[in-house]
């Protein structure tokens, strides 16, 4: 291993380690999904068990009516749709006037009960983030399964059908793309321009935003990297293309994890390897208000050096734009 560790290089560029204020609640509603994708950081699948229950689902809408600064939910699993409570968490939210962003797989629409799911999520206008990793159908099947790219492409047209895409301001549609392999995401703008041409030129679908995620080397991915002797080059990659500019704007300043049984985490990622926040381990019972949480340390490792190489990955794509 030639780099040094992540916690370290902060430290040596003099950028600070602490949470500004809390505006995104990022809820893993659980691991249960319909796909078992190989990069999966959640190690998600139809076997898994892990799923909020609704007693939980009640605590986070009660601590988000006392955290004023939360502007938007961020709905992940899994495939949250699963989740018997996502309806609960999402009417919740809206209500609260809240943006909610449910992070959707596509495929799932086609799961038995999911039938009215586009039906509901247009109705209380979510905005859909949905995983498409290319335009190019043995590229998606290679990462997430055989069919999955045609049940993707009936999906998006669709959500465009309902009015999903850049011709409202109510329903936004976004798509993520994230490599298939050992390196780092493209021109974020240059490759959406791509998307675009592609998916209208071949199916007519339409959309908002593309954001390009660097692999996380964990769990699933980790055990590829491994397994093809590939860690310490892409941990390399990784280190040697730190950006102190998107380490300034990196997630977790203002963003709080939510996992399936209550705990919170400063990432989703770091919701994975159980690292406790920077405070200490913490759950929704020990809190009054999601901003208690502001201007606490950040626990970092040096997987976080997928957040801050090149441009920089967030759940919103690239950070330095």
């Amino acid at each position: 291993m030639s780099f040094i560790s992540f916690q370290r290089k902060m430290e040596e560029t003099g950028i600070t380690d602490r949470r500004g204020t809390t505006d995104i609640l990022q809820i893993n509603i659980g691991k249960l999904c319909n796909q078992a994708c190989h990069h999966c950081h959640v190690e998600a699948g139809p076997k898994r068990k892990e799923n909020m229950e609704r007693a939980t689902a009640d605590r986070i809408l009660e601590l988000l009516q006392n955290s004023p600064s939360i502007k938007t939910v961020d709905i992940t699993g899994g495939a949250p749709e699963m989740n018997p409570h996502f309806r609960t968490l999402v009417m919740g939210a809206r209500k609260l006037n809240k943006e909610v962003i449910d992070r959707c797989n596509l495929t799932v629409f086609y799961e038995p009960g999911q039938e009215e799911t586009p039906y509901f999520l247009k109705e209380y206008q979510v905005h859909l983030v949905a995983s498409l990793p290319c335009y190019s159908k043995d590229n998606v099947e290679k990462q997430r399964g055989q069919g999955v790219f045609n049940k993707s492409i009936e999906a998006l047209k669709l959500l465009n059908r309902l009015g999903y895409g850049p011709a409202s301001r109510q329903h936004q549609l976004d798509l993520v793309y994230n490599p298939t392999g050992p390196f780092l995401p493209p021109d974020q703008k240059k490759l959406e321009q791509s998307y675009k041409k592609e998916l209208k030129e071949l199916f007519g679908i339409q959309f908002n935003r593309l954001f390009t995620i660097t692999n996380m080397p964990i769990k699933r991915f980790l055990n590829d990297l491994e397994r093809n002797g590939q860690w310490e080059h892409y941990m390399n990659l990784l280190a040697n293309h730190f950006n102190p500019h998107a380490a300034q704007s990196i997630m977790c300043r203002n963003l709080v994890s939510v996992a399936w049984n209550g705990e919170l985490f400063d990432c989703d990622f770091n919701q994975m390897l159980e690292l406790p926040l920077g405070k200490g381990r913490t759950d929704l019972w020990q809190i009054s208000s999601f901003n208690e949480l502001d201007g606490k340390p950040i626990t970092f490792a040096n997987h976080c050096y997928a957040c801050t190489a090149g441009a920089g990955s967030s759940c919103t794509g690239a950070l330095d734009k």
